[in-house]
């Protein structure tokens, strides 16, 4: 069901409809198997009302976006509203000069990061990108107030979230500030999640996790999950899923797209394989477009689980297979 499907049935009262809705959701997130290995996740997508977070969203038309939002006086225009708060897909929460800044993320995709970030009771947990407050309050559901921390650079963004989130009950740590610093005097923490593109990963977010904490971050287009190992060492592999989300703004920002001449020539196959884009996107600035899709090919078209990403004293890279092998890209 997209975010733009309108029912033309008969009016059930607002909170009929999201109670219904958010099962509907829950159902949908089921089947995709998200949370099978950590099934009290369910729980808390069950518990906590999406539609409290989007108050309004916005749906892309012809020419720009139009606003959809939950005191239009036109209760059918209501309804699409709430549906289209619980449907599986990502909703644009905030557009700036006709560019999307904020979003609330497919809740599906969601189910799965929080799955894998593998948090145990007492964990603390840093979110990097506080969107919506959406995300936050499902880990304060499963952790508590206490233990969860989210950060964003837009104050506009954070006032936003800390007002959702005290509308819904809960009441994490919000911090204004530029997520690639982290939040040092909430440290240490167990987990980073992060809800925004990197094009590599802060050195600073090392020193704020405990020995053998978990980092999960979009990067490229892929999820990277990291196993710190000290204050100036991490390294892990990428999940085989997709990912797309607004970019990490502030200190770490994402690089551009190869330029369409660069891709000139090479096959119209490649150009528009997700796991040659993942490629380009990943070795930005270091692999020309035609030697990365020699190495594609050569490689078999590798799937996201082969390539991976370490952080040490001397920087950070990328690799494919081994993080010594021959195939190592050096991140900014």
């Amino acid at each position: 069901m997209g975010a733009h499907a309108l029912d033309t049935g008969p009016d059930p009262g607002p909170e009929d409809l999201a109670d219904v809705a958010r099962a509907s959701l829950v159902r949908e997130i089921d089947r995709s198997g998200a949370w099978e290995r950590d099934p009290v996740w369910r729980e808390a997508f069950e518990a906590v009302p999406r539609h409290l977070f989007v108050p309004y969203y916005y749906i892309g038309v012809a020419g720009g976006f139009e606003r959809v939002w939950g005191e239009d006086p036109d209760p059918r225009a209501r309804n699409r509203w709430m549906r289209g708060a619980y449907a599986d897909a990502p909703l644009a929460t905030r557009v700036r000069d006709g560019e999307l800044v904020s979003s609330s993320s497919q809740p599906s995709l969601m189910a799965t990061m929080l799955t894998e970030l593998e948090v145990r009771d007492g964990d603390a947990v840093l979110e990097i990108g506080a969107g919506t407050g959406y995300n936050a309050a499902l880990l304060a559901y499963r952790l508590g107030d206490d233990l969860v921390t989210t950060v964003d650079l837009d104050v506009e963004i954070t006032e936003a979230a800390r007002g959702h989130l005290a509308i819904a009950g809960y009441h994490p740590t919000v911090v204004t500030g530029d997520g690639a610093r982290g939040v040092p005097e909430r440290a240490p923490f167990d987990r980073i999640i992060a809800t925004c593109t990197l094009t590599t990963i802060p050195r600073p977010w090392l020193p704020q996790c405990r020995p053998g904490a978990r980092i999960l971050a979009p990067l490229a287009t892929g999820l990277i999950v990291l196993r710190v190992r000290d204050s100036g060492h991490a390294e892990g592999r990428f999940l085989h899923t997709s990912a797309f989300f607004v970019p990490l703004r502030g200190a770490t920002r994402s690089g551009p797209e190869p330029e369409p001449a660069r891709l000139g020539g090479l096959p119209r196959r490649a150009r528009g394989h997700d796991l040659f884009r993942f490629l380009l996107a990943l070795t930005a600035g270091s692999l020309d477009p035609h030697d990365a899709y020699a190495l594609w090919e050569r490689e078999g078209e590798p799937q996201r689980e082969r390539y991976g990403i370490t952080v040490g004293e001397e920087g950070a890279w990328a690799w494919l297979d081994d993080p010594e092998g021959p195939y190592t890209w050096p991140l900014p």
